[in-house]
């Protein structure tokens, strides 16, 4: 139970982040910062170069999620984070970067203090409209990063590496991931479809609805997410909803032995044919749930998981 709780508490806290493709997150999020996202945030999700009033090459940046601290690191641009967030933990290297809070709340000193020229975020939430007077005022750039779909990733890494004036190592990190991406649509183009749960936490029971990134990684496996038609990024359905839609696959957020029997074991008490013919996975979370560069290595995971259930 201890084990599951701090499970729970983990995956609260980086739904607190704003990690952009946690859909959790989105569905907690005011209802204002989902709107202002749609309006404006996808159109912001991958541009390639340096947008009208940022002067390149940027040195000094304060990312508001992991995702983008994740992201600049690909970009070789590590060290020109000088604040973030608290739940930025990757690479390891980013534990060594002053935070400026938790994501949902920001200390607007800290990140004036930090002199930073550029701050980067996922949605204009309540933190992000606090900080923008500050910012516009002090002449501070704000960016907004958003991927939508797969593909969007390393076109971010592309985005960055020319805003930080680190193209050389962008390329290659960005060639490296659209070259797995393309690999992977390759090798289950035309294959036969399987619907997917995918949990995002157990309680309550959500998962995914009509989130665009997660269900264009399914799509690249040849999988399908049962809730899709939902209105909503994320939803907060009934275990007794799964077994009427009897997907043949289950994906859950766990990172080690324990979790994924923990979810192997309530699905199975719950008689889910995917579940007694073994067909329940875990993922860790920070991979699945964040749109960085580890994306691409738990799409390879989520495929090869919705192939054996073919």
């Amino acid at each position: 139970m201890a084990r599951r709780d701090a499970l729970h508490r983990r995956i609260a806290a980086m739904a607190a982040s704003c990690c952009a493709a946690f859909f959790w997150a989105a569905a907690a999020a005011p209802a204002e910062a989902q709107d202002a996202g749609d309006r404006g945030g996808a159109q912001e999700a991958s541009r390639p170069a340096a947008p009208a009033g940022v002067h390149a090459p940027v040195t000094r940046v304060i990312t508001l999620t992991p995702h983008i601290t994740e992201l600049v690191f690909a970009a070789g641009a590590g060290e020109r984070i000088v604040g973030t967030v608290n739940s930025s933990d990757y690479p390891p290297a980013a534990h060594a970067i002053p935070k400026i809070g938790d994501g949902v709340s920001v200390s607007v000193e800290q990140t004036v203090a930090l002199r930073p020229d550029t701050v980067i975020a996922w949605l204009p939430t309540g933190a992000v409209r606090a900080l923008a007077p500050a910012l516009e005022r002090l002449g501070i750039a704000l960016l907004y990063s958003r991927p939508q779909k797969l593909d969007d990733i390393p076109a971010e890494i592309i985005r960055y590496g020319q805003l930080f004036g680190t193209q050389e190592t962008a390329a290659a990190a960005a060639r490296s991931l659209a070259e797995r991406i393309a690999d992977l649509r390759r090798r289950y183009a035309g294959r036969a479809s399987v619907p997917v749960f995918i949990e995002i936490g157990s309680v309550p029971l959500y998962t995914i609805g009509r989130d665009p990134l997660l269900n264009d990684v399914l799509a690249t496996c040849g999988g399908v997410n049962i809730y899709a038609g939902l209105p909503m990024p994320a939803a907060r359905v009934s275990p007794e909803s799964v077994l009427l839609e009897n997907p043949r696959v289950i994906i859950g957020p766990g990172s080690s032995p324990p979790q994924l029997d923990e979810i192997r074991s309530r699905w199975t008490a719950l008689r889910l044919p995917a579940a007694i013919r073994g067909n329940v996975y875990a993922i860790d979370p920070d991979a699945l749930f964040r749109p960085g560069p580890r994306l691409v290595d738990a799409a390879e995971e989520l495929c090869r998981y919705v192939d054996r259930a073919r």
